[in-house]
């Protein structure tokens, strides 16, 4: 295969989602304005080729960064979904955070390791792990609160497991755990709670709720259309209905002035 002929290979489904990622980035970090970010976004997901997709992020800093695989003769494992890319492997880009009579923060782009330990005492921490890459499939997240508290914030899709143990303290379990996205990772959420508390809980991001906006906003807009369409018909219908009964009247008429 060409050079000349890479462009017009088919995208796919992951591909359109991480050109979509690229766009909310932008959206997030003010590169575009909201009218930008849609029509954009709506391109994005009518665009059928690398062709068609690549220009959408090209004078955006990650933009380019869509491009077909080589092609191989051999068999290889499809994509699992959005989450393939971001199982990134390697080490953690933080391994722990300590907030004693203060607080702590890890959200953002981060790679959440293996093994993540933190520690609050008379403070509080936030873990969000909405936009985060992780080092392996099965995370683990081991949370001590004395007199403190923290949060823990995943994206939907993603398995949570709630080992920890709480006295005069407690682990809230994520509400909506219903079955996993195939190919998310595994979040283990452990540790120790006393007086204190580990909140675990489902969140989209920001930009994540202004594409499923979006989205209604497209699919009313579409119900709307086709309402009028089926209005048109029907006007359109009645009015052919009625023609035949004019015609008589005519007839009678020309006979009359003549």
């Amino acid at each position: 295969m060409t050079d000349d002929a890479v462009p017009d290979l088919r995208a796919s489904d992951a591909d359109r989602e991480r050109v979509g990622e690229v766009l909310r980035d932008a959206l997030a970090e003010g590169r575009l304005d909201m009218e930008e970010f849609e029509e954009r976004l709506e391109a994005t997901y009518k665009a059928r080729t690398y062709a068609e997709l690549t220009p959408i992020t090209r004078d955006l800093p990650a933009g380019g960064t869509v491009a077909p695989r080589p092609v191989s003769f051999t068999k290889e494992p499809v994509a699992e979904g959005s989450w393939a890319g971001r199982i990134v492997g390697g080490e953690g880009s933080s391994t722990s955070g300590v907030a004693v009579l203060s607080g702590f923060q890890r959200k953002g782009r981060w790679t959440v390791p293996r093994r993540f330990s933190c520690f609050a005492f008379w403070g509080g921490g936030e873990i969000d792990l909405r936009e985060a890459d992780f080092a392996d499939r099965e995370v683990e997240i081991n949370c001590v609160a004395i007199m403190g508290g923290v949060q823990v914030t995943v994206p939907p899709g993603v398995e949570v497991v709630v080992r920890g143990v709480g006295i005069m303290g407690g682990f809230d379990h994520p509400d909506g755990d219903g079955r996993p996205e195939p190919g998310a990772p595994r979040v283990v959420v452990s540790g120790f709670a006393f007086w204190g508390g580990v909140a675990v809980e489902r969140k989209v991001t920001r930009a994540e709720r202004q594409r499923l906006k979006e989205m209604r906003r497209q699919e009313r807009l579409e119900r709307k259309e086709s309402r009028h369409e089926l209005h048109r018909a029907r006007r359109e219908e009645r009015s052919r209905d009625r023609e035949p009964d004019r015609e008589p009247d005519r007839e009678r008429r020309r006979r009359g002035e003549r």
